[in-house]
């Protein structure tokens, strides 16, 4: 390998194993002590999670250990392994982002302007039907990668390639996957953080205006007010940092998918799978960090 290679392939394994361990600490972090305490705050983490690590195990992980032997061991029928995998945690992760962000933009909503009024996502139900709405859309565009991809028959390290049936086959399935699976939760994201910001900033000039004026008892009664919202206040800030991560991160990736459907690009790939490495190896310790679980504790 040369020096460029090397390089390459240890930036790979560094994320590949960040992002194991980050993802595994959410999920193991947001796991209640009884079901009957699961709240759906924790449950859109451990899903988000789950998804990760689909990629993390699955497509990271051995690709990373190929790059290192130079050699793709793991035989031609891994292919579709491969690609499903990638497109199914790919899609599963980008929704859990956005029911996040809009869990939060609630609950923040719910806080500041309703006075702590329960919200619509605070239904375990109602988020569990989204998270299985968002699987099933994710398998609908996955499972199509078992019949369409393919090992071009040599040992080097892009050995697995989709051809679809026809041109306009390729272009039909990339146009949907790119509108309903990338546009549509990146402009839901988009929306939610953005009225995110908005009601902390509202929220930070409610705190001055009290400050002013108030005697011990309704001191009190602030103080702890205040670090009722302070506390979702940090929660909310990671969700608009992931937020943020996440559209510089996507909105890069579906210009190069974008540019990869039209001409065939090994850098386009390349930097494709570079950026959604990158994204699902840091977002679990910004959400951990946002939820003051960044610790060894599991109490």
């Amino acid at each position: 390998m040369e020096v460029q290679d090397w390089v390459d392939s240890s930036i790979r394994a560094f994320f590949c194993v960040t992002g194991i361990t980050g993802n595994f600490w959410l999920g193991l972090r947001s796991l209640p002590k009884s079901k009957s305490q699961m709240r759906p705050n924790d449950l859109l983490f451990i899903n988000l999670a789950v998804s990760n690590l689909i990629t993390n195990c699955l497509v990271d992980l051995p690709d990373t250990m190929a790059q290192f032997v130079n050699n793709w061991f793991l035989g031609r029928n891994y292919c579709g392994v491969l690609q499903f995998s990638s497109d199914l945690s790919e899609t599963s992760s980008i929704f859990s982002t956005m029911f996040i962000s809009m869990y939060w933009h609630q609950k923040l909503v719910g806080s500041v302007r309703r006075g702590g009024a329960p919200v619509q996502m605070d239904n375990l139900r109602l988020v569990t039907v989204f998270i299985a709405g968002s699987w099933g859309v994710a398998l609908m565009f996955s499972v199509p990668h078992f019949f369409i991809a393919e090992h071009d028959g040599n040992e080097s390290l892009e050995v697995c390639e989709e051809r679809f049936p026809t041109l306009a086959d390729k272009r039909t399935y990339d146009g949907l996957y790119l509108l309903l699976a990338n546009a549509v939760p990146l402009v839901g994201i988009t929306y939610a953080s953005v009225q995110i910001v908005l009601v902390l900033m509202q929220s930070q000039k409610r705190v001055g205006k009290n400050r002013v004026h108030n005697n011990s008892g309704t001191q009190a009664n602030a103080t702890k007010t205040k670090a009722m919202s302070g506390s979702q206040a940090r929660a909310a800030k990671s969700v608009v940092a992931v937020a943020s991560i996440f559209i510089i991160c996507w909105f890069t990736h579906l210009v190069l998918r974008i540019y990869s459907s039209f001409r065939n690009s090994i850098l386009a790939v390349k930097l494709t799978n570079f950026i959604g490495a990158a994204y699902t190896c840091f977002v679990p310790y910004v959400y951990l960090h946002g939820v003051k679980k960044l610790d060894c504790s599991c109490c």
